[in-house]
């Protein structure tokens, strides 16, 4: 028995040990265990917990606290953007004839520090699904929007502990950009109905985060055909990983436009698109009732167009003037 503690604990003393001793001293860095706990307490709270504390409660009114919060992640996301692009000389490197990545200790650590505030927006990021099952639209708590928050929170974790390497760069480049799009888009409609008529290119949402993948993917696979001075297994996990996305944000995309299409009455574009825009943009997962709107609609004599209301997660008809 001695021995076998004498292993695990010394297994355990390797996993605490990173590439670099500053990075292991930072918040939530030390070792695998806090990371692993909050990812264990956010699945409990949102899968079992949150849903049994909320069952006999009235859903939580968060219109405010969800305008301020979409703010701040815009704001928080075009900072992560403009760091990243000003302080990096990642994509001059990556696309030099001999892609080779030269860093003294300073530019290690400022590569070092980029990664550790991109893997805290993902902490942050669990607060979506927190807000989904305050609000009691445990519904919108999809495979997909755990999977992909809890995945991202490890896998942020992991690359800054293990292997950080350039190929992080573009992909927090592009998944921010992506972010401070689809952080504005909720701040926007949580601000009211009378706000839905500058949000008209909210069906372009899921085809960008589409296009985010694809371009990862080929990113990826650019950097590895050119034998870039960068960690190769690294480089092989995001193609994996960006595979499985680009699988499950594809055939999310297939099902919620095949079930568009079966949706009958003459506002049917407007609720297609509103439905869309909900259930896109990151895994959000938000989908309106199918009866909530067929009830509604049954409900307005007179003329109506779709629009969004955030705070309820669903598809209501507004008058026409």
């Amino acid at each position: 028995m001695t021995t076998y503690m004498k292993i695990f604990e010394e297994r355990i003393s390797g996993l605490s040990k990173g590439v670099d001793e500053t990075v292991d001293s930072w918040f939530l860095m030390s070792s695998p265990a806090p990371v692993f706990g909050v990812v264990l307490l956010y699945l409990a709270f949102v899968l079992k917990i949150g849903p049994e504390f909320m069952k006999n409660r009235k859903p939580m009114d968060l219109k405010r606290i969800m305008v301020f919060y979409n703010a701040f992640q815009v704001c928080y996301s075009i900072w992560m953007c403009r760091t990243s692009i000003q302080e990096s000389n990642v994509i001059s490197s990556i696309f030099s004839k001999k892609c080779e990545i030269n860093r003294t200790r300073e530019q290690n650590l400022t590569l070092y520090s980029g990664a550790w505030f991109y893997f805290f927006s993902k902490i942050i990021d669990l607060l979506d699904t927190t807000f989904f099952v305050l609000r009691k639209k445990n519904n919108q708590v999809s495979f997909l929007h755990v999977y992909h928050h809890t995945i991202t929170v490890l896998f942020s974790w992991g690359y800054l502990k293990y292997a950080p390497g350039e190929q992080g760069v573009i992909i927090g480049i592009l998944n921010s950009g992506v972010h401070i799009m689809m952080y504005f888009y909720y701040m926007v409609a949580a601000m009211g109905p009378q706000y839905q008529k500058y949000l008209w290119w909210k069906k372009y949402m899921t085809s960008i985060q589409l296009i985010q993948f694809v371009l990862i993917l080929g990113y990826m696979l650019a950097v590895g055909a050119k034998g870039c001075n960068m960690p190769k297994t690294l480089t092989f996990f995001f193609v994996g990983n960006t595979v499985i996305f680009l699988y499950l944000f594809g055939n999310f995309y297939r099902k919620t436009y095949n079930k568009n299409k079966g949706i009958d009455g003459s506002s049917r574009t407007g609720s297609s698109l509103a439905q869309s825009a909900l259930r896109a943009a990151g895994g959000m997962g938000c989908m309106p009732n199918q009866s909530q709107i067929q009830s509604k609609s049954e409900s307005q004599a007179q003329p109506t167009k779709a629009y969004i209301d955030l705070n309820n997660n669903s598809v209501k008809p507004l008058k026409l003037e």
